[in-house]
């Protein structure tokens, strides 16, 4: 069954289509310092590699400004050509007027309501990035985050409700000043000269109820292709966890244009979980399909040996590792299902349902392991050998049914 998309319109970022009938693209950040160009240019590629379809960077400061440019052609001449974001809080529009490429190098802006300027500042700063924005043809996502929240708008929105005869509850408060301040922004962006189609909104929260709350309240409000995130989601399985409940529910309703996962890397980690994280979600719910899924039984009683899961893992690194070549050489490998199980019990029915699979012996079996190709047994292997022979029957099975693209 397939998920109907909210209605939104559609926004190009450098040649990536966000919202209307696109599919839902997936975005991430480096952490490196971004004055810091090879170490940056290095994270945005494996970034890119890992699946990345966007990446967002940190513009803090004049170095880091005019580090932009060289990041962007270091890239090009890596041909990544992955689009960059700027990430712009405080003094954006300082560093926009006076690092005059810094801008052209980015595909979008950036902005967060709260970090624009506090009163009479905010408009004059908030105007003059959308005005580079304008002047330079580039989208802006007008991202709100609960933790750096207009407080002015807040107070004002406090001061009504209290004055209410049956005032709401100070959560439904903040919910609101979220969505206000997305849309308000949106609605003078437009009034300063960015089109409609050039704007995506986020309202963050780190709460996954939150969370829901307010981009199901947003999304009936506006048409703007919409950004998901659940902010300072954590790390490990908490992270991952706690984005995935947040996201699988508002993204099968529909609500979502483009999503990244914020964990917090364990010191040294790669950054490309967060990217990882994000295609699983997205095939699991069937919205996009990314690498071949292995489906692997999780092992009772009746497996008494950890033949079964050593060749799970065997296959699902094997693939991992060669779907770059396998992605660009045979298009449509990403959609094929790979099955290892265990013992009898489900292992051939669950074979027979993969478009290739494995059924290793269980306690008490005969030591052999029938193969099934499309519901049909074509072999069955023994010895000590089956993991290294069943990889080579999968990189057969996907060269005859996936032709090269030479081929077609």
């Amino acid at each position: 069954m397939s998920i109907a998309r909210r209605k939104s319109v559609s926004c190009l970022v450098d040649g990536i289509g966000i919202g209307g009938n696109q599919p839902i693209v997936i975005q991430s950040m480096t952490n490196t310092d971004t004055e810091d160009v090879e170490a940056t240019v290095s994270q945005v590629v494996e970034l890119a590699q890992a699946g990345s379809e966007l990446v967002r960077i940190t513009v803090n400061n004049i170095k880091a400004a005019e580090a932009v440019p060289r990041i962007r052609e270091r890239l090009d001449q890596l041909d990544c050509a992955v689009p960059l974001i700027g990430d712009f809080h405080f003094n954006g529009h300082k560093l926009l007027r006076e690092v005059d490429d810094c801008g052209d190098a980015l595909a979008k802006f950036r902005i967060n309501p709260g970090n624009v300027g506090r009163g009479k500042k905010r408009d004059p700063q908030f105007t003059e990035m959308i005005e580079v924005a304008c002047k330079k043809n580039k989208a802006v996502r007008i991202g709100v985050n609960w933790g750096s929240l207009d407080q002015d708008l807040l107070t004002s929105l406090m001061d009504e409700n209290s004055a209410r005869s049956k005032p709401l509850d100070a959560r439904r408060v903040v919910l609101e000043a979220m969505q206000q301040s997305a849309l308000k922004s949106a609605q003078r962006a437009e009034e300063i000269g960015l089109r409609h189609e050039q704007i995506v909104l986020s309202c963050k929260m780190s709460g996954v109820q939150d969370l829901i709350a307010v981009y199901q309240d947003l999304s009936g409000r506006c048409d703007y292709p919409l950004h998901l995130g659940l902010t300072e989601a954590g790390m490990g399985s908490k992270g991952i966890v706690a984005s995935t409940a947040a996201l699988a529910v508002l993204l099968q309703q529909g609500i979502g244009d483009t999503i990244r996962i914020s964990l917090t890397p364990k010191p040294g980690a790669s950054r490309a979980r967060e990217v990882q994280v994000a295609q699983e979600i997205l095939q699991s719910m069937g919205l996009r399909a990314f690498s071949p899924v292995v489906i692997a039984c999780p092992g009772c009683g009746r497996t008494t040996s950890t033949v079964f899961q050593e060749l799970a893992q065997e296959i699902q690194i094997d693939i991992q590792q060669r779907m770059p070549e396998w992605r660009e050489k045979y298009p449509g490998v990403e959609n094929m299902s790979v099955a290892v199980m265990g013992c009898v019990v489900n292992g051939p029915g669950e074979s027979k349902h993969a478009n290739i699979g494995i059924s290793l012996p269980g306690s008490g079996e005969k030591p052999v392991a029938p193969v099934y190709e499309d519901g049909k047994k074509t072999v069955t292997l023994k010895g000590d050998n089956i993991a290294g022979e069943f990889k080579e029957l999968v990189a057969a099975y996907i060269s005859i049914h996936y032709p090269a693209k030479h081929e077609s």
